[in-house]
């Protein structure tokens, strides 16, 4: 969120660097039969969150449809191709496929080592995920209509490498009974659907994937354990508040489950925009005292000036930035952010 500043000679101020273009993007927050939330960590040597644990997704591809061009606004809105790319990189990244019968609606279940090979063939660009899809079931498409958008975000514009990118939530069925255990196996015809087990890709890019509470995921964040940027913190932190009421744990009956359920669809369908519609582009409001960047959210970047596009107006983040890596993150009130020092706070 840092620029550095140099000297330039020649008399006149150095020109300003050509802004970047936000390439088109798409993460997923897939939520497991239990609520638990699907995290990625991403390998060390990745050219983008470096080493951190992010949401599955990619950068839309000429597969996933055609996107408008990047001086057209609906460039940045919710659209097929954005659908199509979630699902898809969801697959190549954890293994897990999201997909179905178009007449039926039935979910498509693929033996766990027959998904593995195919990952890899489209990964590599072997072969197209429809095509892939159509193989296994002539009627299969990817589930992309319970999708649910919740924000998006565009990478301020002080970064080289700018993304937009659109965050969907999506909710694997319950389990029937909560007192049973979750079996990994291809269901016989009428029972139960299979649960997919995340993987890894084998560190090409993700060196781990697995689910835990968005509550836990948090936690590890402010102890250090594992990095998050704004983003991943921000609605990891809206996801818990629904879906991590007490009381936790496997114990948890299936018609709360649903119920945590029921109340973070509504709550995403809420505010001024919805947060299926807001779009945010972080920017500095001040630096804290003990050295954070506050960070505005109510931004949608410079792309969507004049639209009436708009963010989140009332919270903020607090972040320390070092090395490409984010820390001691915090979600605050926008308003109890410039109350005087020693005045009541309200740490969301």
């Amino acid at each position: 969120m840092s620029q550095k500043m140099s000297s330039h000679g020649g008399g006149g101020p150095k020109p300003k660097p050509k802004l970047a273009v936000p390439r088109p993007s798409s993460s997923v927050i897939l939520i497991s039969p239990q609520n638990e939330v699907l995290l990625l960590h991403r390998v060390k040597t990745s050219t983008s969150f470096a080493s951190a644990h992010v949401f599955p997704g990619g950068n839309l591809s000429l597969q996933d449809g055609t996107c408008p061009p990047a001086e057209d606004p609906k460039h940045h809105e919710d659209a097929p191709w954005y659908r199509n790319a979630a699902v898809r990189e969801l697959f190549e990244e954890s293994g897990i496929l999201l997909a179905k019968d178009k007449n039926t609606g039935k979910m498509l279940a693929v033996p766990e080592e027959e998904r593995e090979r195919g990952r890899r063939a489209i990964h590599q660009q072997g072969m197209k995920f429809d095509e892939w899809l159509r193989e296994r079931d002539a009627n299969a498409v990817p589930d992309t209509d319970k999708l649910i958008p919740f924000t998006r975000w565009i990478t301020p514009t002080n970064v080289p490498k700018r993304y937009t990118t659109q965050m969907y939530l999506y909710f694997l069925p319950l389990p029937l009974e909560s007192e049973k255990p979750l079996l990994n196996e291809i269901p016989a015809e009428g029972e139960k659907e299979e649960i997919q087990v995340p993987t890894s890709d084998g560190g090409v890019e993700v060196t781990e994937a697995r689910f835990l509470p968005a509550s836990e995921w948090l936690r590890m964040a402010r102890a250090g354990e594992i990095i998050l940027f704004p983003p991943q913190f921000l609605l990891l932190h809206l996801v818990a508040e629904f879906l991590d009421k007490s009381p936790r744990g496997p114990g948890v009956a299936v018609e709360e489950l649903k119920k945590r359920r029921e109340g973070l669809v509504e709550f995403v369908h809420s505010g001024q925009p919805p947060w299926t519609d807001k779009c945010i582009s972080p920017k500095m409001l001040k630096v804290a005292e003990d050295g954070r960047a506050v960070l505005a959210l109510d931004h949608p970047g410079p792309e969507l000036k004049g639209t009436g596009r708009r963010g989140e107006a009332d919270r903020v983040v607090k972040v320390k930035f070092k090395q490409g890596s984010a820390r001691e993150l915090e979600l605050q009130w926008k308003k109890d952010v410039f109350r005087e020092d020693g005045g009541e706070k309200s740490n969301l």
